[in-house]
C-alpha cells in the first residue's frame, strides 16, 4: 500500500497527517495489549495529543485549554474533550458529539508476515482495534487545525476493554458522557473489517446492527462417584448433554423466526477419567439476540430450562453471567446524515446498505443506548483480495489495509464538524 493510495481514499485529509495516522497504526499494531489495562497503548495515544494540546491554544468561553485530556482511574482509557470555536447563532447552543475508537487486541498470534506484526506470539490486533485508535487520533487531529470550523464540542473515547471487558460501561460510569459538560447529542464509531465489505465502502443500516451477547456459564452440580455404579451417583454429564440439546429446541420453539436468536454451547468439560463420575460438569454457553424484547426473554428462559433440567435429575445448576452487550441499536436520522456526509464526500457508491444486522456483538451499544448515534462499518481489505474469500476479522491471518485510515478520519471529523447547533430549550 502507498501514502498516494490513502490520499487517493481521503484526498481532503493533509499528506502529513495521513502518514502520521499510519505510522501510528503500525506502531499500535506492533504491540497489542488485552483487556482493561493497556499502558503502551495509552502512552502512544498521550504523546500523539500533547502537541494537539498546544496547538489547540485556550478556549475563550472557559478559560481553560481547548483541548482536554484525562485518563481513566480503573482502566487504561483516555478522554479527549475539544471545545468548538465557532460563533453560534442567536439562540442554540453548542452540540456535543462522541467520537469513538477502543484499543485493545485480542490473544491470537498473527501470522500474516507483515513487517509491522508484533515480534512476540499471543497477542495481535486482529479485529482492527490499532485502526480505530489512529483513526480517532487523526480526526482530532484534523479538528484541531480547523477548531474555527467547528461548531461542536467532541467528546474523544479511546476505549480499552471492548472485546471481553466491558470497556465502554466502565468509561461511562467514570463520567464519559458528562466529560464535555452537557450530555451528547450524537455519538459515532467506525469499525474496520479485514473481509466481507469493499475497500473502503462505509457500511451501515438504521435500527440493529450488532447482536447483543450474553455468554452464561453453567455448572451442573452431582455427586461424584465409580463409573461402574452409577446408580450409586448423581451424575452430571448426561444432564448437561440433554441440556445442549434442549438449549436449541427453546431457541426453534419459544422464538419467532423474524425475531432470531442463536445459542451456542461452545465449551462443555467434565471429568478427568473414563472410570470416574464427576461432581460437576460446565456449559460454556453464548447467546446472541436482535432485539431487545428477545433479549430480555432468553436469558430468563435459559436460566428456567437449566434448573429445571437439573431438577428433574435431583440436582442443581448454578448460571453465572459472564458477559453482557445490550443490542447496537442505530438511531435512523443519525444513520441518515452519516450518509448524507459520506455521499456528499465520496459519491453514493461509497455507501452501502447492510440489509441485516451483524450476528457480532460491540459494546459501543452501550453508549448507543444512551445517546442516538450510529455505528459505522468501513471495508479495509487489502487492494486485490476478493472481500468474499479475504480472511475476517479475528482471524490471526487478518490484513487490514491502512490506506483507508485517512478516509476513516474524514469521515469522523466530517460527523463532528457538520453538526448543526442545537436550538436552546
Amino acid at each position: 500500500m502507498t501514502h498516494e493510495t490513502a490520499d487517493a481514499l481521503a484526498p481532503r485529509v493533509p499528506a502529513e497527517l495521513a502518514r502520521d495516522v499510519i505510522a501510528l497504526r503500525r506502531e499500535l499494531h506492533a504491540h497489542p495489549e488485552l483487556d482493561l489495562h493497556l499502558p503502551r497503548t495509552q502512552a502512544a495515544v498521550l504523546d500523539r495529543l500533547a502537541p494537539l494540546q498546544e496547538r489547540a491554544g485556550q478556549d475563550a468561553r472557559t478559560g481553560g485549554p481547548a483541548l482536554e485530556v484525562s485518563t481513566g482511574r480503573e482502566l487504561s482509557s483516555v478522554v479527549v474533550v475539544l471545545r468548538g470555536a465557532k460563533p453560534l447563532p442567536a439562540g442554540t447552543r453548542r452540540p456535543v458529539v462522541l467520537l469513538r475508537g477502543d484499543m485493545d487486541g485480542l490473544p491470537v498470534t498473527e501470522l500474516t508476515g507483515l513487517d509491522w506484526a508484533p515480534p512476540t506470539p499471543g497477542t495481535m490486533h486482529a479485529c482492527g482495534h490499532d485502526l480505530h485508535t489512529a483513526g480517532l487520533y487523526g480526526a482530532l487531529a484534523w479538528l484541531v487545525e480547523r477548531r474555527d470550523e467547528l461548531t461542536a464540542d467532541v467528546i474523544g473515547m479511546f476505549q480499552p476493554g471492548e472485546e471481553t471487558d466491558g470497556g465502554a460501561a466502565r468509561m461511562i460510569d467514570e463520567g464519559l458522557l458528562e466529560a464535555a459538560g452537557p450530555h451528547p447529542d450524537a455519538a459515532y464509531a467506525i469499525h474496520v473489517y479485514a473481509g466481507k465489505y469493499p475497500h473502503g465502502a462505509v457500511v451501515s443500516r438504521a435500527g440493529a446492527i450488532q447482536a447483543g451477547c450474553d455468554d452464561l456459564i453453567v455448572t451442573v452440580r452431582g455427586r461424584g462417584g465409580h463409573g461402574s455404579v452409577p446408580h450409586l451417583a448423581q451424575d452430571p454429564v448426561p444432564v448437561a448433554a440433554e441440556m445442549v440439546l434442549a438449549l436449541q429446541s427453546l431457541v426453534a420453539r419459544q422464538f419467532d423466526a423474524f425475531d432470531p436468536v442463536v445459542a451456542t454451547v461452545g465449551h462443555l468439560s467434565a471429568g478427568s477419567a473414563a472410570n470416574i463420575i464427576p461432581d460437576t460438569a460446565t456449559l460454556a454457553i453464548t447467546l446472541r439476540t436482535f432485539s431487545a424484547d428477545a433479549r430480555e426473554r432468553l436469558v430468563p428462559a435459559v436460566r428456567r430450562m437449566v434448573d429445571g433440567i437439573a431438577a428433574a435429575h435431583g440436582m442443581s445448576a448454578e448460571v453465572r453471567a459472564d458477559c453482557a452487550f445490550p443490542v447496537t441499536v442505530n438511531d435512523g436520522e443519525k444513520v441518515d446524515f452519516a450518509r448524507g456526509v459520506v455521499e456528499d464526500l465520496y459519491g453514493a457508491e461509497a455507501w452501502q446498505e447492510l440489509p441485516e444486522p451483524e450476528p457480532g456483538s460491540e459494546d459501543f451499544s452501550e453508549v448507543l443506548a444512551r445517546v442516538p448515534g450510529a455505528y459505522l462499518l468501513l471495508g479495509a481489505v487489502p487492494p486485490g483480495v476478493d472481500p468474499e474469500t479475504a480472511e475476517g476479522n479475528h482471524s490471526p491471518r487478518a490484513v487490514f489495509d491502512d490506506a483507508v485510515l485517512p478516509r476513516a478520519v474524514e469521515v469522523l471529523a466530517e460527523l463532528a464538524l457538520r453538526t448543526p447547533p442545537v436550538p436552546e430549550g
